[in-house]
């Protein structure tokens, strides 16, 4: 290993330098909480809008024809629809939990987002500064972290306990970069939220919540945050969905060494069936992230991103309803208490963050 006499500074390593880089580019000034899969922005006034001549299915980093944006269809609507289904995709996980496991599961969904992504987007990486990519590679370690511990987070808590201690981690980036005194109402409303929820809450079975889950809810919290950070690097950095295909290759090399050996046992177990694993991993691959990114990309191109951020916070409500009409889970009375507490203090925060 190398050495430095006293008094001497060692020279960093390109790899260094560039995530270095990275870490110090300065995040938006404010935040906004957003929708759990990345869309965040900066500034009152969203991004400029698409050319009328725009085709999403060029080789330039764009999404097929399918994914086109609907013009007869109110921007709300796609913003809704959008987090249901990633509610949904997150429904549809959990029995793929059992046969392939909870790393095995989220390894294959990335793997297969991250196929669909590349092929599309194309991404070019040769004109790209080293921490540009490193911004991407972090961005992927993030998801990462993020899609796994909410995973583990799932498969222990309701789906509206764990959605809503997760989100916690866009509304903590917002009150921060908010720098208002009175966003500390807010905080403490938003505390007492977790509070109901942790301490009141119950489990599936009725019981006290499994400690565990809620470590990976809270982690899950603490990813999501720095996913927010790194988004907003990568977003204006890669054009399209390139730095999105570029950092969920990432996050799938970064799980493969935790999700591999779990997804091949349980493809090549005796009483398995490869093909139909494969498939629904495939369809849920579609569900979260693939279309709803596109669909919240669009509503974000054709109204205010305070009204859109508003809408992201019902969120932990949206999980919440999905999780009782697809997995039956019926929250209690301080639980949904709890979620409703969360869910005011984002819309507060949002509301109140730019005067």
């Amino acid at each position: 290993m190398p050495t430095s006499m006293p008094g001497e500074t060692a020279a960093p390593t390109p790899a260094t330098t560039a995530v270095a880089e990275a870490l110090a580019m300065p995040p938006a000034p404010k935040g906004e909480p957003a929708g759990e899969r990345g869309s965040w922005r900066r500034g009152e006034a969203p991004g400029p809008a698409a050319p009328p001549d725009l085709r999403l299915d060029r080789p330039t980093g764009r999404f097929p024809k399918f994914l086109r944006r609907p013009e007869s269809i109110p921007a709300p609507l796609l913003c809704l629809t959008a987090m249901f289904l990633v509610q949904t995709g997150i429904a549809l996980s959990k029995p793929l939990f059992g046969p392939l496991g909870v790393s095995g599961t989220t390894f294959l969904r990335l793997g297969f987002a991250a196929a669909i992504l590349l092929a599309v987007t194309r991404p070019k990486l040769r004109d790209k500064r080293p921490r540009d990519l490193a911004a991407a590679a972090l961005l992927g370690m993030a998801s990462a972290g993020m899609t796994f511990l909410f995973a583990g987070a799932v498969d222990r808590l309701p789906m509206g306990t764990a959605a809503t201690i997760e989100f916690l981690g866009p509304l903590a980036v917002a009150l921060v970069f908010a720098r208002r005194a009175s966003h500390l109402l807010w905080a403490l409303l938003a505390a007492a939220g977790v509070a109901l929820l942790t301490l009141l809450g119950e489990g599936d079975g009725g019981g006290s919540l499994d400690p565990v889950g809620l470590l990976f809810a809270f982690g899950a919290a603490a990813c999501y945050a720095l996913y927010i950070l790194f988004t907003d690097k990568v977003g204006a950095a890669f054009q399209g969905f390139q730095g999105l295909a570029v950092s969920m290759t990432v996050g799938a090399i970064a799980l493969a060494p935790f999700g591999l050996g779990e997804a091949w046992h349980g493809l090549t177990a005796p009483d398995a069936s490869p093909v139909v694993l494969l498939a629904s991993v495939a369809g849920v691959s579609l569900l979260l992230p693939v279309i709803p990114y596109a669909l919240e990309m669009t509503a974000l191109r054709r109204m205010p991103q305070r009204v859109f951020s508003v809408l992201v916070s019902l969120e932990p409500a949206v999980s919440a309803l999905v999780g009782l009409v697809v997995l039956g889970q019926l929250l209690g009375a301080p639980q949904l208490a709890g979620i409703g507490c969360v869910v005011a203090a984002s819309v507060g925060a949002t509301l109140t963050g730019r005067r």
